[in-house]
């Protein structure tokens, strides 16, 4: 008697497999019909939502890895900060995932702020944009000392 496999091949599971409720073949965000009109929202708002309410938890000291902190250093040099800098977004029909990188100031504990930015995230999604969050990834790319602000250069007491 022949026994069939069972198993699942890797081609059965599509290459582009999405988080959200996307349509197919849609790219706009979020699109909100009602009988007074249509809304669309586009990733970028859900991206700044995102990345709004993350900075305001206690014990995020900065978004993104360190190639984008640099460059969102420069960039509020000239007052031109990125408020979506280390959020990444995928925004379907009427659900939403993001994925946060961020820096975590130390003693802060990490797991604590880590759910505090997950909670924030989807809390600030669900209320202003007016999407389900399916899910908020939170990547800690660094931890921030105190010391590290400490620019000052201090003399050696020997010569």
């Amino acid at each position: 008697m022949a026994t069939e496999d069972k198993t699942l091949s890797a081609t059965t599971v599509p290459a582009t497999s999405s988080r959200v409720d996307r349509a197919f073949g849609t790219t706009a965000g979020a699109i909100v019909e009602t009988s007074a009109g249509r809304t669309t929202i586009a990733d970028g708002v859900v991206a700044k939502v995102a990345g709004i309410a993350a900075r305001e938890v206690r014990g995020v000291y900065a978004l993104g890895g360190g190639g984008a902190r640099a460059l969102g250093a420069l960039r509020s040099v000239v007052n031109a900060d990125d408020l979506t800098q280390g959020v990444r977004v995928e925004v379907g029909e009427t659900q939403a995932a993001a994925d946060i990188t961020i820096v975590v100031e130390y003693p802060v504990p990490v797991h604590e702020v880590a759910a505090n930015v997950r909670a924030a995230v989807s809390a600030a999604i669900t209320s202003l944009v007016g999407l389900e969050v399916v899910e908020v990834n939170v990547d800690v790319n660094d931890v921030h000392l105190p010391s590290d602000d400490n620019t000052t250069v201090e003399e050696s007491r020997v010569s």
